[in-house]
C-alpha cells in the first residue's frame, strides 16, 4: 500500500508458496525481505529463498525486516541476541542487505497450534505481556514501519533517477 501511496508497483511473496521459487528479481529497483525470528532462526523457505538470489540480491537496493519480540525488549542480552540472528542468516544466504530494521510483531495466539500456542504464552508471561490466546496480541509499530517503507521508496527512486540520468 505504500509503494502504492508512491505511485510505484509493487510485488508481494510468500516465500513458503511455488511462485516465489519461479520469480525473477532482476529489473525490480528494490527489494524488501521480511522474516521472523523463531527459536533463533528464520524460516527455511526465506532462507532458501534468500541463498537462491542473493547474487541479484546484493546487485540490488535492499531492506531486511527482521521481526522478533526482541526488538521491543530494553534487554541488551535480547538486542543482541536479535543481531546474532541477523549475522548469522547473512553468512548463511550470502546476502549483504543495504538496510537492516528490526521491527516487533506479534502473538497470533488464535492462529497458532496447541504446541505453539503454549511455547508463545510461556514467553509472553516470561515478558510479562498478554496470556490471553483467545485474541492476538499485536505489537507493530505501524507508523514506524510505514516510515521505513517511505523512506525505502524515496531512496530506491532517488537512485534510479540518478541511474536514468547517468545513461542519458
Amino acid at each position: 500500500d505504500r509503494f502504492q501511496a508512491h505511485a510505484h508497483g509493487a510485488t508481494v511473496l510468500d516465500s513458503t508458496r511455488e511462485e516465489a521459487l519461479e520469480v525473477r528479481l532482476r529489473g525490480y529497483d528494490g527489494v524488501i525481505i521480511a522474516a521472523s525470528i523463531h527459536a533463533t532462526l528464520y524460516q527455511p523457505a526465506i532462507m532458501d529463498f534468500v541463498r537462491s538470489h542473493h547474487d541479484t540480491l546484493n546487485g540490488t537496493h535492499t531492506a531486511f525486516l527482521s521481526v522478533s519480540l526482541s526488538a521491543a525488549s530494553t534487554d541488551a542480552e535480547d538486542l543482541k541476541g536479535a543481531q546474532t540472528c541477523v549475522e548469522r542468516f547473512k553468512t548463511a544466504t550470502s546476502w549483504k542487505p543495504g538496510e537492516i530494521h528490526h521491527i516487533v510483531g506479534a502473538f497470533r495466539y488464535t492462529q497458532y497450534d496447541f504446541f505453539k500456542r503454549w511455547g508463545m504464552k510461556l514467553i509472553a508471561y516470561q515478558k510479562g505481556m498478554s496470556i490471553d490466546a483467545t485474541k492476538d496480541l499485536e505489537m507493530t509499530d505501524w507508523v514506524d514501519l510505514t516510515s521505513i517503507a517511505d523512506t525505502f521508496v524515496a531512496t530506491v527512486a532517488k537512485a534510479r533517477n540518478m541511474a536514468l540520468v547517468g545513461h542519458a
